[in-house]
């Protein structure tokens, strides 16, 4: 039969076997459990003999069972080989050694012990043990016997001792009585049976236990008697042999005892009063002395030791019959157990071989699916398990390449997602220069729309002719010295790498206000003739990196030129004054109109260097919780008046129009550094509609719940600025007007960083047309 038939057959039977093993675990569990009620009955010759005959009977039922069930097996084994499958030899093999294993160390361990049984029983009977254990059971009584007649004695003497005290101081004399008995407890009784007095345990008792009246009687006519107690509370059914008397229902004694402790001798005297012989009037002393806990247990273990000798004695036959039963019954069930646990084990064995022998196969016909393994602890099953894991490696190897392409897929995916997002440009160049990829941040950089250039030179795209020539340049010059010393300061890895600042104009070439500034990295991909071109924008650092030089130099222009200013403007007034009347008529108005000149200028010069010096020293923001619509209501003030131009001008006023928002919280600012920025920005949106029908300028505040910020709005109806200026509007020196000096709007942004404020500038555009300009600044609230 092939190795594929075999397993489907083993595959099919599966449920069936099953069903067997969990029948033959039951026959099994419930032979065990018979042979060891078997085995307890022996220790209990009367539950032996009750139930010997229904448990033996039981037992050879379940071995017959066993029998069958191994019958079975092995009909099924030689059927089995007769057929030829694999594996039938092999569990021939191991099920013929468990037998012989079982079966003849079994055998021989039950010869010898029929033989020690038989022989041993009989030595356990001898005449000088019985003379022993009744020489012990006498020895107890006549010790007994003396401290019961030892207690009656004493007893009789502290009866004469205190026959002459009345009740009434009978408690200290019991008190003395019981330390000099060493009793546990001494009660004097009345002829009526009540608790005159006493010492000892019952003194705690509300109700102590009092003598019969047949022990009052047989006091009385005996003057003493005695009594053993407790002996019997240890010995189940006793009869109390070791006593000299009958001994009572026992008592409980205290919280406690245990068995045995109680055992005591009570002994009760009649207490006659020589001055009071009147029937009826007699008192009688008990006196209860506990027994040594050693003695009563030796007494009690030799009776129980002669009891037992006794009855196993008489039941000398069936004990024999009983242990040979029951070892006979124990062979059979380990030599069936054996034999069955041989047959089974060998299938187990099998099983990993037929799996294995299917697995070949089919590996052999390059079938790589998943393979069966066993998961048992033993090299059989760990062949299985590690064959299983060598055909699944080899069907992972298969795919590996697949799953490879799927993650160079994702990963390509990843980095293109990453690319998109990043504010940085980013493109792979060919060893040519062709454009390979672009990102959409070198197309919002470069203003170019790179994606429908991949393939070109990026020298071909508009506008970068000169940008490519210069890249080409560096990688051309770090290809051909790649590795040359790096500056100290450079980061580690500077020499796989160039970098370069370029300067270029994106969408108006040869306009040199629109130009922009980048920096760049360049470096080669490795394992690839591709280059990697990465570039910023750095426009608004190199911005703010300008304003910061031209506040130096205000700030030393407005040093060095104030100072030869004022001599100059005394000078030319003094020459006025000196030559004032002394030359003729034609040459006083030359010298008025030329003094006048200097003087104009050196205020013009004054008013500039003011200007410098309050760019360039500008003090730090003093902030405090400040209300924005009051301040530029005050400020409005000086805007509002028909009659009166723009200040320090002679020019039309332009119209002041206020939208403030009554909801705006205080805000954290200067109010004088901020009353400069509103007239700044007034002025300049003034400055812009000069001339202008229509011309009005708006200021607003808006308040947004949300964001917990206050916007300060100044908007005109100018021209706008023009695309180039709105780059470098906060610039120093940038300005459209012809006679401005260009620092309005940089001490606005710079009182504004002051601030933590965000400011924004913008041309405000209907259908494509500009309608004016707009500067807004973004406040926060006060806490």
């Amino acid at each position: 039969m092939s190795p594929l038939r075999e397993v489907t057959s083993i595959k099919s039977s599966k449920a069936f076997r099953w069903t067997i093993g969990v029948g033959v675990g039951i026959m099994a569990a419930l032979g065990l459990v018979l042979l060891f009620l078997l085995t307890q009955a022996t220790g209990n010759r009367e539950l032996y003999e009750r139930n010997y005959a229904l448990l033996f009977g039981l037992n050879v039922a379940v071995a017959g069972l066993l029998l069958l069930v191994i019958g079975w097996i092995v009909l099924r084994l030689a059927l089995r080989l007769r057929r030829g499958r694999f594996g039938s030899r092999l569990l021939v093999k191991l099920a013929a050694i468990f037998a012989l294993v079982g079966l003849l160390p079994g055998m021989m361990i039950y010869v010898v012990s029929y033989q020690f049984v038989s022989r041993s029983i009989e030595s356990w009977f001898d005449v000088e043990v019985e003379g022993a254990l009744a020489a012990g059971l006498n020895l107890g009584r006549a010790t007994l016997d003396t401290l019961a007649a030892d207690l009656a004695n004493k007893t009789q003497q502290a009866a004469t001792q205190i026959s002459d005290i009345p009740n009434t101081s009978a408690g200290l004399a019991l008190e003395r009585l019981r330390d000099q008995l060493s009793a546990s407890d001494v009660v004097l009784w009345s002829a009526s049976g009540q608790v005159i007095a006493s010492a000892g345990e019952s003194r705690f008792l509300f109700k102590p236990e009092r003598p019969s009246a047949q022990q009052l009687r047989s006091a009385r006519s005996q003057r003493v008697i005695t009594q053993i107690e407790g002996l019997d509370e240890v010995v189940p059914g006793g009869n109390g042999e070791l006593g000299t008397d009958s001994t009572p229902p026992p008592t409980a004694g205290p919280p406690g005892t245990t068995a045995g402790s109680n055992a005591r001798i009570k002994a009760i005297a009649v207490v006659n009063n020589p001055n009071l012989n009147v029937l009826g009037s007699s008192r009688f002393l008990q006196v209860t002395t506990v027994l040594p806990a050693g003695l009563v247990a030796n007494a009690i273990a030799v009776q129980e030791a002669n009891r037992e000798y006794q009855e196993r004695a008489l039941a000398r036959g069936g004990l024999r019959k009983m242990y040979i039963g029951t070892l006979t019954l124990s062979l059979f069930l380990a030599v069936f157990g054996a034999v069955l646990l041989a047959v089974l084990l060998g299938n187990q064995l099998a099983k990993p071989l037929l799996v294995l022998a299917e697995g070949v196969r089919q590996v052999a016909q390059g079938d790589l699916t998943p393979k069966a393994a066993l998961q048992g602890k033993d090299e059989l099953g760990g062949l299985t398990r590690s064959f299983a894991e060598m055909t699944q490696q080899l069907s992972d190897a298969r795919t590996a390449v697949q799953q490879s392409m799927s993650q160079v897929d994702a990963s390509r995916a990843n980095l293109q997602t990453i690319l998109d997002n990043l504010t940085a440009g980013v493109i792979v160049l060919d060893s040519r220069g062709r454009i390979e990829s672009s990102n959409p941040g070198a197309t919002r950089i470069l203003r170019a729309p790179l994606a429908a250039w991949h393939g070109q030179f990026l020298g071909e795209v508009p506008g970068l002719e000169v940008f490519a020539k210069a890249v080409q340049a560096q990688f051309s010059s770090f290809l051909t010295d790649p590795h040359s010393e790096p500056p100290a300061e450079a980061a580690p890895h500077a020499q796989e790498q160039w970098q370069q600042s370029f300067e270029l104009n994106a969408a108006m070439p040869g306009s040199p206000d629109n130009a922009i500034t980048l920096i760049a990295r360049g470096a080669k991909m490795p394992g690839t003739d591709e280059f990697l071109l990465v570039f910023d924008d750095v426009s608004e650092m190199v911005s703010a990196q300008r304003a910061q030089a031209w506040g130096e130099v205000a700030r030393r222009l407005a040093h060095e030129i104030k100072n030869p200013l004022t001599p100059i403007q005394l000078s030319a007034e003094r020459l006025e004054m000196k030559l004032t009347g002394k030359v003729a008529e034609p040459e006083q108005l030359l010298l008025t109109k030329s003094v006048k000149t200097i003087v104009d200028q050196v205020d013009a010069m004054k008013r500039l260097v003011n200007e410098f010096r309050d760019y360039a020293r500008l003090p730090a923001a003093q902030l405090h919780p400040l209300d924005l619509n009051a301040l530029i209501t005050d400020v409005l003030q000086l805007y509002l008046s028909d009659s009166v131009g723009q200040p320090g001008s002679g020019s039309a006023v332009v119209p002041v129009q206020a939208e403030l928002d009554p909801r705006a919280p205080p805000i954290k600012g200067d109010a004088q550094q901020l009353r400069q920025v509103i007239h700044n920005l007034l002025q300049n949106a003034q400055d812009a509609q000069e001339g202008k029908a229509g011309a009005r300028v708006i200021v607003k505040t808006e308040f947004s719940d949300t964001a917990k910020r206050v916007r300060l709005i100044v908007r005109d109806h100018g021209t706008g600025f023009p695309a180039h200026i709105l780059k470098r509007a906060f610039e120093p020196y940038v300005t459209t007007k012809v006679k401005g000096t260009g620092l309005g709007l940089a001490v606005v942004k710079k009182i504004a960083d002051e601030h933590g404020a965000r400011i924004d500038i913008s041309n405000r555009m209907t259908d494509g047309v500009v309608q004016g300009a707009q500067v807004s600044l973004s406040f926060a609230v006060v806490a």
